[in-house]
């Protein structure tokens, strides 16, 4: 039986990470690594660095192709990204 205070884990989880701070930390970590999925596992392997720093994905990319493609595709992996965190993690993609 539950007690009227208790919670789901997920629940509990969650409040621990906004009560110390840590929520964002916790999802750009999710992010970078999730990143195999956001652009395909080509692209991921050729991705050499990834953080984020201040709203920004800093990307090291060692093809020069895709990391124009990726220039042209900008907007749309910033908008995937915060789609899957649910709040914005990443207002610019910087390439290194």
């Amino acid at each position: 039986m539950r007690k009227t205070n208790d919670k789901p884990i997920k629940e509990a989880i969650e409040q621990m990470l906004n009560v110390y701070k840590i929520k964002r930390r916790f999802d750009e970590t999710g992010i970078v690594a999730a990143w195999p999925d956001l652009v395909g596992i080509s692209v991921a392997n050729r991705t050499k660095e990834l953080f984020i720093r201040d709203k920004k994905l800093f990307l090291r990319i060692e093809s020069s192709v895709i990391k124009n493609e990726l220039v042209m595709m900008r907007s749309q992996i910033v908008q995937k990204i915060n789609d899957d965190a649910k709040s914005e993690l990443v207002t610019d993609i910087i390439f290194l």
